[in-house]
């Protein structure tokens, strides 16, 4: 895929405000166009279903579907090939052009609502504290990490996200970046070598990408099927909305069933929200908080309190 997009400058690209609407469920680019209806380059997979998702680190709109997305590899693993690529959402703020967002001080607020609007823990305070001047590098870190290997780098998203959100940890900083890689199992030596060269070019393919397919938000989700026909998630859905789309594009497929127990929640995933332990286990919240304090009070889990709520971490 990468060597059929185009390369652009990263430093001639223009800015990308940070417009994150709740409501609508998305993190949105203003005045991009939309998504086109044809894509170039049909790529074909050993699996059914390739599913080409365009996040960028510091999405909150994204953070908010980690439960459905977590959910949906669990339950259709076997016929999706996922696909990663970053959307550049902030490049700076020096040339900023947001609407509602206008500087580092306006996010701080607007997080603090997207966390109510999601359900999961968001603390908005780190962009009064140690605001990010920009999403690029933490992108690029990813795609340096993609270099090493696919899974881990989502890993290492997942735990860069855990670091900003509740945390408040600027992760355009190499001591976080460095810290996140290490505790997923990548090395971070690589990392720094590959962050410095080829992922950059990487970088600017997804950018180059994303610009092909009109993405002009996020989270976009593009779902292909073996002959190359395409369905389009914009924004931050229910969970019925993605497993619709997989259903439709392989009528004869069947969800692998979750066993909902709690330990084995935790051995699936090491770090666990509370709306992703109801979602995984089609819990009510007051019947996972009972389960995840049951374990916590066991001794299997620990729990990270930030100010707008806990994420649980397996011992």
């Amino acid at each position: 895929m990468n060597a059929q997009t185009k390369n652009i400058d990263i430093e001639n690209q223009s800015n990308n405000p940070m417009a994150c609407d709740p409501v609508a469920g998305l993190c949105e680019i203003p005045g991009a166009a939309a998504a086109e209806n044809t894509v170039t380059g049909a790529v074909k997979t050993q699996k059914p279903v390739r599913l080409v998702y365009f996040t960028d680190p510091i999405c909150s709109s994204c953070w908010g579907i980690e439960p459905e997305l977590r959910k949906l590899k669990l339950e259709y693993g076997e016929f999706l090939e996922i696909e990663y690529h970053m959307g550049g959402l902030l490049k700076g703020w020096d040339s900023y052009g947001g609407r509602d967002v206008a500087n580092p001080k306006d996010v701080a607020h607007h997080w603090d609502e997207a966390s109510a609007h999601y359900q999961v823990p968001i603390d908005g305070d780190v962009w009064l504290e140690d605001p990010l001047s920009s999403s690029y590098p933490p992108s690029i870190a990813f795609k340096a990490a993609q270099l090493q290997d696919k899974d881990k780098a989502v890993n290492f998203l997942r735990r860069m996200r855990e670091m900003l959100f509740l945390e408040k940890k600027n992760i355009t900083k190499w001591e976080h970046l460095e810290r996140a890689a290490s505790q997923v199992g990548l090395d971070p030596i690589q990392l720094l070598s590959d962050y410095s060269s080829k992922a950059k070019q990487l970088f600017e393919e997804d950018l180059a990408l994303a610009r092909q397919l009109g993405v002009r938000g996020f989270p976009t989700i593009f779902f292909y099927d073996q002959d190359n026909n395409r369905t389009l998630v914009y924004g931050s859905k229910p969970y019925g909305s993605y497993e619709s789309v997989v259903q439709k594009l392989v009528p004869n497929s069947i969800k692998n069933p979750i066993n909902t127990d709690g330990e084995n929640l935790f051995r699936l995933f090491p770090t666990l929200m509370l709306k992703e332990f109801a979602v995984l286990g089609n819990y009510s919240k007051a019947t996972a908080e009972a389960k995840l304090q049951e374990l916590e009070k066991a001794g299997k889990i620990e729990k990270f309190n930030s100010k707008n709520g806990p994420i649980w971490k397996r011992k």
